[in-house]
């Protein structure tokens, strides 16, 4: 017997309104780096007009890092999910999830090196090449280590670099890249389709460097551990059993990341702190915001009034995908070439706008479609048909 696809009445709503809801906050970041040179310039200097200033304070206490770690929570949770209905069957799974990620890859270097430079596909693929051999955990085993194996190594990193800026202060200070960013803004902005592949290439190589690429996978682990730890001892299936739980882990996870996530504004704007706001905040204002809408959901009516999100949800491929290749229409010179022509504001907007649009358009094509068209693929080339 092969491991067949969740059809729409096997579907978790909650997972698909959080995995939405995580495609919000991901188009406003990414954003950012569709429209601004954002790998080489110093934020807090870029964007310190009093125009932007608001804007960016605001992405970057709610926004910015709290939003990723949701995404790769939802994912865990899907590959933990597919784990225990082919223990339930009795079928292979190790298989099955290897061909799956394999096609999630080939998609991802597609998306990098044609599209955006951004891509988080790849890193989601080879993560869960690990991550399946992990599975057979407990779903309590799996939190456990998932919050060590995350936290730990990134408070001791963080106090190596509050350490380091004690001793030399020039050590975790932002340094913009003059020549990177003209680069950035001449190939994007009105480069020839090749000049802006070999930017596009040179961003993708300087976010990906071997160290930075096995550093992103120790971010990342973890937080799918977390996430398939979760759906195997059923949060997302018992919210409502577990309500006084998710209220208080809603209120302290908030409470300690916003604490977190400020400390450039009431401590020093440096790399220290900005890693801390990162790395330690960003995932506990996300792990706020998965709690607090799993205790939203449990009210009837809020879980209505969010189907359209779960649809987005649903579609979170396509839309990943959309929303790279409409951000870098609108910006690089082989669309409307507005690349570093419009303030963090606008951009915000635009990103809200199309993000409206979407859910939208899921909306419209799940009336018609039993899945989205990126989805239909991914599956086609997923599960075998012997």
């Amino acid at each position: 017997m092969s491991l067949q696809p969740i059809d729409s009445q096997q579907r978790i709503q909650n997972l698909d309104v959080i995995r939405g809801f995580s495609l919000l906050g991901i188009f406003i970041v990414n954003m950012i780096a569709f429209h601004s040179p954002v790998y080489y310039y110093d934020p807090y200097a870029w964007w310190g007009d009093s125009l932007n200033r608001q804007a960016y304070w605001w992405i970057d206490v709610f926004v910015q890092a709290s939003f990723y770690p949701i995404f790769a929570m939802m994912f865990g949770a899907g590959l933990a999910l597919q784990f225990v209905r082919a223990q339930q069957k009795n079928t292979r799974f190790s298989s099955f999830a290897v061909r799956r990620l394999g096609v999630l890859l080939a998609i991802g270097m597609v998306h990098a090196f044609l599209i955006w430079s951004g891509d988080i596909l790849i890193t989601y693929a080879v993560t869960g090449f690990i991550l399946i051999w992990m599975l057979k955990m407990s779903g309590k085993m799996l939190l456990t280590l998932g919050f060590i194996i995350y936290f730990l190594p990134q408070t001791l990193l963080a106090g190596i670099m509050f350490f380091a800026a004690m001793v030399d202060p020039t050590t975790v200070t932002y340094f913009s890249s003059v020549q990177d960013i003209e680069s950035s803004v001449a190939n994007y902005g009105s480069g020839s389709f090749g000049q802006i592949f070999s930017q596009r290439l040179e961003d993708w190589q300087y976010a990906n460097d071997p160290s930075a690429f096995v550093s992103i996978i120790i971010v990342i682990l973890p937080l799918m551990m977390i996430g398939a730890g979760a759906a195997k001892v059923q949060l997302f299936q018992k919210a409502k059993e577990k309500k006084m739980l998710l209220g208080i882990c809603t209120l302290l996870f908030l409470g300690a990341g916003i604490a977190v996530k400020t400390s450039p504004y009431w401590g020093e704007q440096n790399l220290a702190f900005v890693f801390t706001q990162d790395y330690v905040g960003g995932p506990l204002v996300a792990m706020s915001y998965m709690t607090l809408l799993l205790l939203i959901m449990t009210a009837p009516v809020t879980a209505k009034l969010l189907q359209p999100l779960a649809k987005t949800g649903r579609m979170a491929l396509t839309n990943y995908l959309l929303q790279s290749v409409i951000g870098t229409i609108i910006f690089y010179n082989y669309g409307f070439g507005l690349y570093g022509e419009v303030t963090l504001s606008t951009g915000t907007l635009i990103a809200l706008g199309i993000f409206f649009m979407q859910v939208i358009f899921s909306e419209l094509w799940l009336s018609k479609f039993s899945q989205g068209p990126m989805e239909k693929l991914w599956r086609k080339l997923s599960y075998s048909r012997k």
